[in-house]
């Protein structure tokens, strides 16, 4: 129950008003949060571009590891801050599900403990300055239908990844939410959805999301 304990010292006094979407690389998070945008949502995306560290990482993840944990860990306290004062905010990951990443590396010895124990107290002591999104949306998707997208997607960075590293990422993912109980969710396994290019995919995801968070209003 690591993730859950991780999770512990969250502040429970209420929700932020924003909605997360979630899901291993490649899913469709940064696609879908364009998608909420056009309904209304203010975007607030990953800080995967201008990140100095990411594309070393992929070509030495011992090496850089920590660092880009940290840089991330960093950037998404600042980014759920800042969305925690918008109306309506939509992000592509966030805070919460961070330490995913910092665990997968430090039980596949690519993070010394001495650095996840480190990593581990920043988010901690984040966390504690954080309430729950008003809904989480968790994008569900199997290893090779993830693999085909990061593939389509063409950076090289992610295509010289071995197969090995997405299935541990993929199998902490499904820890993750299984464990995951601070907020609502709705999960929702997109192997055979495309949402980006197929307008009756795109409407069904929509309508589950938005039916979600109408019964979560019904039920206040």
């Amino acid at each position: 129950m690591f993730y859950r304990e991780a999770l512990r010292g969250i502040n429970k006094g209420g929700f932020w008003n924003m909605l997360v979407i979630d899901g291993v690389v490649g899913v469709g998070k940064t696609t879908l949060m364009k998608i909420m945008e056009e309904r209304g949502y203010i975007p607030f995306e990953e800080p995967v571009y201008n990140n100095p560290i990411l594309e070393k990482f992929y070509y030495d993840r011992v090496r850089y590891s920590f660092p880009l944990q940290i840089f991330f860990l960093n950037k998404r306290f600042k980014h759920i801050k800042e969305a925690s004062l918008v109306h309506n905010a939509v992000m592509d990951r966030s805070i919460y599900g961070d330490v995913i990443f910092a665990k997968m590396l430090q039980q596949s010895g690519e993070m010394s403990r001495e650095e996840f124990d480190l990593y581990l107290e920043l988010f901690e002591n984040m966390i504690e300055h954080c309430k729950p999104p008003k809904l989480m949306v968790y994008l569900e998707i199997s290893v090779d239908e993830a693999m085909k997208r990061i593939q389509k997607r063409g950076r090289e960075y992610e295509k010289v990844v071995e197969r090995e590293y997405w299935e541990r990422l993929n199998a902490n993912y499904r820890e993750y939410f299984d464990q995951y109980s601070i907020s609502p969710i709705l999960k929702i396994n997109v192997d055979n959805i495309d949402f980006e290019n197929n307008h009756d995919d795109r409407e069904y995801v929509i309508g589950l999301i938005e039916n979600k968070l109408r019964e979560l209003e019904d039920a206040v």
